[in-house]
């Protein structure tokens, strides 16, 4: 309506119809209905119970912090655990908006009388139980932050002393890219010839080759691999003219400390890598004692580095195909494997008294028998045959050469059983080449051989530092954490197990084997699965199923296992039968791997999936016809 305001003007006001009072508005109304509604939430305890929810869901996430991993819970099981307790949160206020506890229990907020009601009540418990258990969860935090954490031991990391260096692949800056191979051979000799210098500490092949084409700062580089100095360079190969550059630089400012080109021919580049050498330790040497110019110390130095190129060649040719077959044989792949075979057999051709590449020779005949499915049983014997005489031939020549000790070694650990004539070789190439840790991962083997599982972890976890991203030291060390209890730090080393080398045999079933050590079946079978090995897969698949009772699943792997690999895994078929308990099976296959000369023998007394073997009167005489017996292996340690 409008009224009057006694100067000709007028103002309009709301009536708000019948029975308003003047001023009230919906307006008010609203805010009247908002405030009662919040009163509600108070009324009813809603508050009350969203902070105990708040607290009891801190309360359990602590608990299950500390708990979970006791179980060796997978990190998945903790995030749906926060997901479950974080959608819990509304379905718990609206309990407690529509119920109310009663002394004759819970019942629907609206059938109980205003007069009968103890809400009051309720929220002073609530907030009682509240006080108490944010108490109890504190508690749990700060244990959780101050506890004791359980420590695992160093694996990748080592102590960086100053005389310590590390050879990266140098640039192949020729023109013709195929010559990468003469460019990575360069650097790869000169760090053989480091390594086997007296008190001086050099980064493995594997892990100094890791950062080829990547664009690392020097001081990255130094704490990834523990060396305090790098070298680093460039070939540029010309026709018969040769363009080296090299430099010396400290890890930990960057600082360049000495650098130098080199050109000669092609015939002279083995004198280029003696200078080479000779520089670069008498450089690092200089760091340490200032005396690199004393005619003695140098005197020293070139007597060292001479027996460090023991093996060689002088024959150009036969360099460059000892370069190529060292270039094909770090691929790891039975293609490559072929081809570094056809370029080794070329160089002994040229050069019958080369003895390194003899010894190269052996060693990929080595690595055929113990990793290729595809040569046969006869294809086996043969390759055999020939890293015997390989080996025997560098050996002939230069007897004290830690590569052909190596290759020998691997023939006797794996293949001959003969664990004494083992022991011995690889304690002379040690003492040539202390810090080889392809050696240093035989002599793993041999402890566990010899059933002591605690000194071959401490070799195995010696390799993995002197080799960081060697991805085989570094599988040996995760599977025997498992089988010795530890679990937990055998987990961790996996993933950088397949990060390394997704496609090397074990790096999935390897942790599907350890998965079946703790009795987690159906996580085995899917970690098996992305295994390129298709022997590996089947193995670990026809455990977990036997294991889960399903029965036709388990059957019909080790059918497969069995029709397509028992030429060249029947230890891994004993392993099976031995796990499912048919012992007479397991002892066949176990005679079977014996006459096959299967490599993995030498691990049974240390197997797990072995262990129902052990009290049959069986195991006893397998293992004395092994060799493998107590007092058989002490006689052997003399």
């Amino acid at each position: 309506m409008k009224i009057d305001n006694g100067t000709g003007g007028s103002r309009e006001t709301s009536t708000g119809g019948l029975g308003s009072r003047p001023g009230r508005s919906a307006v008010d109304e609203r805010g009247r209905e908002s405030i009662n509604f919040f009163a509600e939430l108070k009324r009813r305890n809603v508050y009350k119970v969203a902070v105990a929810y708040a607290v009891v869901a801190w309360l359990v996430i602590q608990a299950a912090s500390i708990f979970l991993p006791a179980f060796d819970a997978p990190p998945w099981v903790m995030k749906i655990f926060i997901i479950v307790i974080v959608l819990g949160s509304p379905v718990a206020l609206v309990l407690s908006w529509a119920f109310e506890i009663t002394p004759e229990g819970i019942k629907r907020e609206s059938e109980v009388p205003p007069n009968e009601s103890i809400k009051r009540r309720t929220g002073r418990k609530i907030v009682g139980i509240t006080f108490v258990l944010a108490v109890i969860a504190t508690g749990l935090l700060v244990f959780n932050l101050f506890r004791t954490k359980p420590t695992t031991p160093p694996t990748t990391a080592a102590p960086i002393t100053n005389k310590s260096v590390a050879v990266l692949a140098f640039a192949n800056l020729s023109d013709d890219k195929g010559s990468e191979y003469f460019s990575d051979g360069i650097s790869e000799e000169l760090l053989t010839v480091l390594q086997k210098i007296p008190g001086l500490h050099v980064a493995a092949r594997t892990s100094a080759f890791s950062f080829k084409g990547k664009n690392a700062t020097a001081q990255e580089i130094g704490q990834k691999l523990g060396v305090a100095h790098l070298v680093e360079g460039s070939v540029r190969k010309a026709g018969d003219v040769v363009r080296i550059a090299a430099r010396l630089t400290r890890t930990d400012t960057g600082e360049q400390l000495w650098s130098e080109n080199f050109t000669s021919d092609l015939k002279d580049v083995f004198a280029v890598q003696t200078e080479l050498a000779q520089t670069i330790v008498g450089q690092v040497s200089g760091q340490l004692t200032n005396d690199a110019a004393n005619p003695a110390a140098k005197a020293a130095i070139q007597a060292e580095v001479r027996a460090a190129e023991r093996g060689g060649t002088k024959n150009v040719e036969a360099h460059q195909h000892y370069l190529q077959g060292r270039f094909y044989s770090n691929r790891g792949s039975e293609k490559s494997a072929g081809e570094a075979l056809v370029e080794y057999q070329r160089a002994v051709e040229l050069d019958p008294s080369f003895a390194l590449a003899w010894a190269g020779l052996a060693q990929t005949h080595v690595w055929y028998c113990g990793y290729s499915s595809a040569i046969g049983r006869a294809g086996f014997d043969d390759h055999l045959a020939h890293a015997r005489e390989a080996a025997a031939r560098a050996l002939a020549i230069e007897p004290n050469l830690p590569e052909a000790l190596l290759a020998r070694s691997k023939i006797q650990l794996n293949f001959d059983f003969d664990w004494n004539g083992a022991a011995e070789t690889v304690r002379s190439a040690l003492a040539l080449a202390p810090a080889d840790p392809a050696l240093v991962t035989a002599a793993g083997s041999l402890a566990l051989a010899r059933g002591d599982t605690t000194r071959a972890i401490e070799l195995y976890r010696q390799a993995v530092a002197l080799d960081p991203v060697n991805p085989g030291s570094r599988s040996w060390l995760a599977f025997n954490l498992a089988v010795t209890g530890r679990f937990a730090e055998a987990r961790a080393e996996y993933p950088r197990v397949v990060e390394l080398s997704p496609a090397a045999p074990w790096s999935h079933a390897g942790l599907g084997l350890a998965f079946i050590v703790k009795g987690k079946f159906e996580e085995a079978a899917v970690a098996a699965q992305d295994d390129a090995a298709e022997w590996a897969r089947l193995v670990v698949v026809a455990m977990a199923r036997w294991s889960q009772k399903r029965i036709p699943e388990a059957d019909a792997a080790l059918a497969r296992l069995t029709e397509g690999f028992a030429d060249t895994e029947a230890y891994l078929i004993a392993e099976v039968y031995a796990y499912r308990g048919d012992k007479d099976r397991a002892f066949e296959w176990l005679e079977r791997a014996r006459r096959q000369r299967d490599g993995s023998l030498g691990f049974m007394r240390c197997d797990p999936f072995l262990a129902n073997l052990h009290e049959d009167p069986r195991w006893d005489v397998f293992l004395r016809k092994m060799g493998l017996a107590d007092d058989q292996l002490k006689m052997s340690a003399r």
